[in-house]
């Protein structure tokens, strides 16, 4: 018995990871997407993703993928492709008078990346 040199056959299943991905957008309780979508985020990195199917969105710290992508149906009526979470530490910046230090709350985004053709509309 070999430690590290055996040659092991891994079969895949075929379809495995289709149905994982359907399975993925989570059913939300009524009303609860818009507490998952907190707001656009629009920053000038984000608006130059919206060309290319990626848009940015707020969301709270307990959110998951699966609660972004149930939201992102729900209100948007668009299916994602694939979601990205990205957290953001919190930020020591200078105040205004430059008197001290203040800092800035943590936050957390999700990129939505959509499918080609689809679009959403913030206005």
């Amino acid at each position: 018995m070999a430690i590290f040199g055996s040659n092991k056959k891994v079969e895949k299943k075929a379809g495995v990871n289709a149905r994982a991905r359907s399975a993925r957008a989570a059913k939300l309780p009524e009303g609860k997407a818009h507490d998952i979508l907190l707001a656009p985020w629009f920053s000038e990195k984000a608006l130059i993703g919206t060309d290319k199917g990626v848009y940015a969105f707020a969301i709270p710290r307990s959110a998951n993928k699966a609660e972004v992508a149930g939201a992102i149906k729900e209100v948007y009526k668009v299916t994602p492709r694939k979601i990205r979470i990205v957290n953001l530490p919190r930020k020591k910046v200078s105040t205004r008078t430059g008197r001290g230090h203040a800092l800035r709350a943590a936050r957390r985004k999700a990129y939505v990346y959509l499918k080609a053709g689809e679009s959403i509309q913030f206005a």
